[in-house]
């Protein structure tokens, strides 16, 4: 025993509204392709901290409109401490008398106290939190300049002498 369908007119425009065309499906492809040799082919942006070379397990994370910089690596580097509170989901960064608290993806962060809100939220990146090299600026008093066009990342702590690094230096 056989079962017949049979396909009405009237069905055949909305199946093929759910097939995507071939025009869709090709540049698509190109596209994925484009953007997957681009990531291949680019190199992790380089972080030095006061003209040292940071190593860390997860790199930085470059936009055209800056960088993320991974928090544990540059608090370590910087002479601060990081924890992490499973429990709420809050990190504390301690550096001398300051305390910053925040949350993965929330702007809205505890700066000694005070609520401030962040330019960006931070995120993760293989169980690591990133933040934006603006929130280092202001959570660790340091100057942080991004050089898009090398992929580099310079952070500057303060009252920290570079040896042989001009002050204008990326």
């Amino acid at each position: 025993m056989y079962t017949r369908f049979v396909v009405r007119p009237h069905q055949r425009n909305a199946l093929q509204a759910l097939v995507p065309s071939g025009r869709l499906i090709a540049a698509t492809a190109a596209t994925a392709l484009v953007a997957s040799l681009a990531l291949v082919l680019s190199a992790p942006a380089t972080i030095s901290i006061d003209g040292q070379r940071l190593a860390s397990d997860v790199p930085a994370v470059t936009t055209p409109g800056g960088a993320y910089l991974p928090l544990r690596a540059v608090a370590d580097a910087t002479g601060a401490q990081t924890s992490f509170d499973a429990q709420t989901g809050e990190i504390v960064v301690r550096r001398g008398t300051d305390v910053l608290v925040m949350r993965p993806g929330d702007a809205d962060a505890k700066l000694n106290g005070r609520r401030v809100r962040l330019e960006h939220a931070p995120f993760t990146v293989h169980g690591r939190a990133m933040i934006a090299e603006a929130t280092v600026a202001r959570t660790f008093g340091s100057t942080v300049r991004f050089d898009a066009k090398h992929n580099r990342v310079a952070v500057r702590t303060p009252g920290a002498v570079v040896a042989g690094a001009a002050d204008d230096e990326p």
